[in-house]
């Protein structure tokens, strides 16, 4: 079972700067931890689909690789900030999975023109949106790998 979801931005700000604008859009609230590093905020919201709270920590992206190899290309690596989001006191991936489609849908209201994808369980790229070419959800779902490269490509920035 997914302990997280992510959505992966691809804004020009540092951490620091999207986390700030993102706490107004997806109307987030600040919460103080002791164990966040310096580059990262931690922030939760009532959920949208039922009663409880979805947590968001921004950070940046630890899941990218730089300079790939040809057979280690993710549609992920040029999306530099990671919202990892995940239910508070619950464990229930559909839920979980319907809070980060919410929030990935709030996102994209507020900022049609900042790159972002939605990655379930990091295996699963669920959805994608480019400023320009819209907002797409791959159905079936396909992986965020370079096997499903020639899917996913026209989706996302390079």
């Amino acid at each position: 079972m997914s302990t997280s979801d992510n959505v992966f931005v691809a804004a020009g700000d540092s951490v620091a700067e999207v986390a700030e604008w993102l706490a107004d859009v997806l109307e987030l609230e600040p919460v103080v931890d002791a164990d966040l590093k310096d580059d990262e905020r931690l922030f939760r919201r009532t959920t949208r689909t039922a009663a409880g709270t979805v947590a968001v920590r921004v950070r940046p992206n630890g899941f990218a690789v730089v300079d790939p190899e040809p057979d280690e290309i993710q549609a992920i690596d040029r999306y530099p900030i990671d919202l990892s989001i995940w239910l508070v006191g619950t464990k229930d991936e559909e839920w979980q999975l319907r809070e980060t489609t919410a929030i990935f849908g709030d996102l994209v209201t507020a900022r049609p023109d900042v790159p972002v994808l939605l990655v379930h369980n990091l295996d699963t790229l669920v959805s994608a949106h480019l400023p320009g070419a819209g907002t797409h959800t791959f159905d079936p779902p396909i992986t965020p790998d370079v096997e499903d490269i020639d899917t996913w490509r026209s989706w996302i920035i390079s």
